[in-house]
C-alpha cells in the first residue's frame, strides 16, 4: 500500500493522548477529523452490532485492514502467521487510537517482523500502540542482508570466564566461557552485554560491550515509556519488565555502528527510535515496492560480482597451464635459388 494513503490515518496517530506524569504526548499540528474514534474499540463499534463481544468487534476492525496489511509484508513471507500474531495482540490494544494501531501494524509488516514476542511487538502505550522489534528482531534483518552469517548476542556474568582486548586481533580480542551447570543467578551478577557478528566470508566483526550504566543512561535518554512508567508508579516499561531482553537488545542495536549493514536494519534503528520517542515509525519503514526492486539489484549486482570473478580467475591462469610454442625447435624456411643454379642441379642428378 502507497504511504500516501496512511496519510490521514498517520495523523490520526500523532494526535494529542492524554498528559501522563507531567508530560504530554506529542501533538501534531493538525487537527483530528471531526467525531473520529478515540479508541479501536470505538472506531470497531462504530460499524458493528453495538452488543457485540468488544474483543471480536476489534477483530472485525482488522478485517477491514487485512488486505492493506497482506500488501505491505515482504513476498518471502506468508501472511497467515502475521495476521495471527496481530490477531492475537489486538484485544490489549483497544484503548489504543485506531491510526496507531494501523501505523505499527504496517510498521511490522513492512519490516517482515511478526509481533509475537519473539522478533517483534506492538504494545500499547499511554493510548497509543507502539512497534517494538526485539534484539532477534535485528538479528533477523541482519541475515537478510546476505552479508551476515550469524550474529552472537550474549550476556557476561561475574563468575563466567572472560577475556577483553580491543587491541587484539580477531577473534582473539574477545572469549566467553560459562559454565552450562550453573542457573543466571549462580553465575552471579551480570556485567555487560556483547555482540557480534561472522560475515559470510569467515571473518569476524568487532565486539560491542554495554555495560550496566550505559544500558541505563540509554534508557533515560531515549525511553519515553520507561519515563512515563516512572513518573506515574506503574513501572510497567519493558526497561521495568524485562530488562535483560532490553540490556541485550541495546547491544545488538549498537552493532549496526560497525557492521556493515543493509539500508533495511538501519531504517529498523530510525523506526525504533521513532517509537522510543512517540513518533510515527510507519515513515521510516521500507516500501515493499521499493524493497523489492532493491532486492532484484542485489541478486543482479551479486551475479555480476560471481561473473568478475570467474573472469579474473580465468586470466590468472599458471603459465604451465597455458599453451606456450615448443622451445628448441626452429621453423625452417625454403632456401632461395637461381635459374642457373636449379640447372646445374638437375645436372648433376643425371650425372
Amino acid at each position: 500500500m502507497a504511504l500516501s494513503t496512511l496519510k490521514d490515518r498517520v495523523r490520526a496517530a500523532t494526535q494529542q493522548a492524554p498528559a501522563l506524569g507531567g508530560r504530554p504526548a506529542p501533538a501534531s499540528t493538525e487537527e483530528a477529523p471531526h467525531g473520529a474514534p478515540a479508541t479501536l474499540e470505538e472506531a470497531a463499534a462504530t460499524v458493528e452490532d453495538p452488543v457485540q463481544d468488544s474483543a471480536d468487534a476489534v477483530l472485525d476492525w482488522l478485517r477491514r485492514y487485512e488486505g492493506h496489511v497482506t500488501d505491505a509484508l515482504p513476498s518471502h513471507m506468508a501472511a497467515g502467521p502475521f495476521l495471527a500474531a496481530v490477531r492475537n495482540v489486538l484485544p490489549e490494544l483497544r484503548s489504543c487510537n485506531p491510526a496507531s494501531v494501523l501505523q505499527a501494524t504496517m510498521t511490522a509488516a513492512r519490516f517482515g517482523l511478526v509481533p509475537d514476542g519473539r522478533e517483534a511487538v506492538i504494545t500499547a502505550e499511554y493510548g497509543r500502540a507502539v512497534f517494538i522489534p526485539t534484539y532477534r528482531g535485528y538479528i533477523a534483518l541482519m541475515h537478510r542482508s546476505g552479508l551476515v552469517a550469524s550474529v552472537r548476542v550474549g550476556m557476561v556474568y561475574e563468575r563466567d570466564e572472560y577475556t577483553y582486548e580491543p587491541s587484539a586481533p580477531s577473534p582473539l580480542d574477545f572469549t566467553h566461557r560459562q559454565d552450562p551447570a550453573l542457573t543466571d543467578d549462580q553465575r552471579g551478577a551480570p556485567l555487560f552485554s556483547y555482540a557480534f557478528a561472522w560475515f559470510t566470508n569467515g571473518s569476524r566483526s568487532q565486539v560491542v560491550t554495554v555495560n550496566r550504566e550505559e544500558a541505563e543512561a540509554i534508557r533515560d535518554e531515549h525511553s519515553r515509556a520507561y519515563q512515563e512508567a516512572e513518573a506515574n508508579g506503574k513501572r510497567d516499561s519493558f526497561w521495568h519488565t524485562d530488562f535483560p531482553a532490553m540490556w541485550w537488545k541495546t547491544a545488538a542495536r549498537q552493532l549496526e555502528k560497525v557492521v556493515p549493514v543493509s539500508a533495511e536494519v538501519r531504517a529498523l534503528v530510525e523506526a525504533d527510535r521513532a517509537g522510543e520517542d512517540g513518533r510515527v515509525q510507519v515513515l521510516h519503514a521500507p516500501d515493499p515496492e521499493a524493497a523489492s526492486v532493491d532486492q532484484e539489484d542485489a541478486v543482479l549486482e551479486a551475479g555480476a560480482d560471481r561473473a568478475t570473478e570467474a573472469a579474473e580467475a580465468s586470466q590468472d591462469q599458471a603459465p604451465a597451464d597455458l599453451p606456450r610454442k615448443r622451445g628448441g625447435l626452429k621453423r625452417t624456411q625454403p632456401r632461395r635459388t637461381t635459374r642457373k643454379g636449379r640447372k646445374a642441379a638437375r645436372a648433376g642428378r643425371r650425372a
